[in-house]
C-alpha cells in the first residue's frame, strides 16, 4: 500500500516593516473615523493648494503677462489659475477623505437652487464683468468718470467689480453691472489731450475782436496747455491746437465768447479750468483794455400807467440806543 506524500509549505521570506505597510491603509481608515478628520484632511489639502497657487502665479506670472497685451485679462487669467490650483487639491482632498462626489454634487444642486435668488445679482455682475473685459472700454491707470460724477483711475478689474481709486483720495467699488449700463468718460484711453471751454461775456461797447485775442493769449501762456502746433485729429475732423476764442452768441447783457483750449492732460481739470480764468481776468482787467465784462442790471420805471407806489422809510434805531425818558416798564413815565 502506497502512502501518498505530502508537499512542503513554501516559507515566505520576510520583510522588514511588511506589517507596518500593509497595517497603513488600516491606521488611515482608523484616523478618519474620528469626528472631524475629514474636514480636517479636506482643509489640509485646500491650504496646501493655495500654497501651491502662489508659487505657481510667481512662476507664471510674467508669462502670462507677457502673452496678453491687456493688464486687466492678465490679472483674471491668473486669478483663474489660482482658483483652478485650489479646487483641484479640494476635489482631491475630498477623494481622499473618502467622501462621495456625487453627494457633494446633489447637496451643491439643492444648495444653489435655494440661494439662487440671493446669488442672482453677484453672478450678473460676473457675466457683465466679462463683458468689460471684452468690451474694453477702460484700462488699469485709465482715467475715467462715471454718470454719478465719480472721477478717478482704474486701479483693478474683476469679474464681479471696478476699483476705482478717485481724486479725492478714495476707493470706489463700483459693480460690473453698473459699468456696463451707465455712461462712462475714458479721458486717457488714446490721447490723454483733452479738450476744455471757458464761457466769457463781455459788453457791447467793448472792442470784442481785442477780447478775443486777450483771452486767446491768456489761455496760451498758461502751463500744461498746448500752445499751437498742428491740428489735433478726431476722426475724421482736425481741430486747431491754440486757444481759440469763438462769439458764441448774442445774449441780453452782452456777447458771449467761448474760448476752447487743450490740456496735456486730464489730471488737473479744476486746476487748468481755475488758472486759464485767472489769466483771462487779469489781462481784461487791464486798464488800456477796451473791453468790459457786464453784470446783470435791472431797472424799475414808473409812468401813468403802473399805478401808485407806496413807500415808507423809517429810521432803525440799534436796540441800545434808547429814549432815556422811557422808564423801565416800557411806559413814558407820564
Amino acid at each position: 500500500m502506497q502512502t501518498g506524500t505530502s508537499s512542503p509549505t513554501p516559507t515566505r521570506t520576510p520583510v522588514p516593516g511588511d506589517g507596518l505597510v500593509r497595517s497603513l491603509p488600516g491606521y488611515y481608515a482608523d484616523f478618519l473615523a474620528f469626528p472631524g478628520a475629514r474636514a480636517a484632511v479636506v482643509l489640509l489639502f485646500i491650504g496646501l493648494g493655495a500654497l501651491v497657487s502662489r508659487y505657481a502665479i510667481r512662476l507664471l506670472g510674467r508669462p502670462i503677462a507677457q502673452r496678453f497685451v491687456r493688464q486687466s485679462v492678465a490679472q483674471t487669467v491668473l486669478r483663474g489659475v489660482r482658483v483652478a490650483i485650489v479646487l483641484l487639491f479640494g476635489f482631491t482632498g475630498i477623494g481622499a477623505a473618502g467622501i462621495e462626489i456625487g453627494n457633494i454634487v446633489l447637496s451643491v444642486t439643492v444648495f444653489s437652487a435655494v440661494v439662487g435668488i440671493v446669488l442672482a445679482p453677484i453672478v450678473a455682475s460676473i457675466v457683465n464683468g466679462l463683458f468689460v473685459l471684452a468690451d474694453q472700454p477702460f484700462e488699469i491707470g485709465d482715467m475715467v468718470e462715471f454718470g454719478d460724477g465719480t472721477r478717478g483711475f482704474v486701479d483693478d478689474i474683476t469679474l464681479r467689480y471696478t476699483k476705482v481709486f478717485t481724486l479725492d483720495n478714495t476707493f470706489a467699488v463700483v459693480p460690473n453691472s453698473v459699468v456696463r449700463e451707465d455712461k462712462v468718460k475714458n479721458f486717457s484711453a488714446e490721447d490723454e489731450r483733452t479738450r476744455l471751454t471757458i464761457d466769457v461775456t463781455v459788453s457791447y461797447e467793448s472792442d470784442v475782436g481785442q477780447a478775443r485775442r486777450l483771452i486767446e493769449r491768456a489761455a496760451a501762456d498758461c502751463e500744461d496747455v498746448i500752445e499751437g502746433g498742428p491740428d489735433i485729429r478726431i476722426g475724421t475732423a482736425r481741430y486747431p491746437a491754440s486757444p481759440t476764442c469763438y462769439i458764441d452768441r448774442f445774449g441780453d447783457h452782452g456777447v458771449h465768447l467761448k474760448l476752447r483750449y487743450w490740456v496735456r492732460r486730464p489730471y488737473k481739470l479744476l486746476a487748468l479750468r481755475s488758472l486759464v480764468q485767472t489769466a483771462v481776468w487779469d489781462q481784461l482787467a487791464d486798464d488800456d483794455v477796451d473791453v468790459t465784462i457786464p453784470y446783470p442790471h435791472q431797472h424799475h420805471v414808473f409812468d401813468e400807467t403802473s399805478g401808485t407806489a407806496d413807500v415808507h422809510v423809517e429810521r432803525h434805531r440799534p436796540p441800545r440806543e434808547r429814549d432815556p425818558r422811557r422808564s423801565a416798564d416800557g411806559s413814558d413815565g407820564n
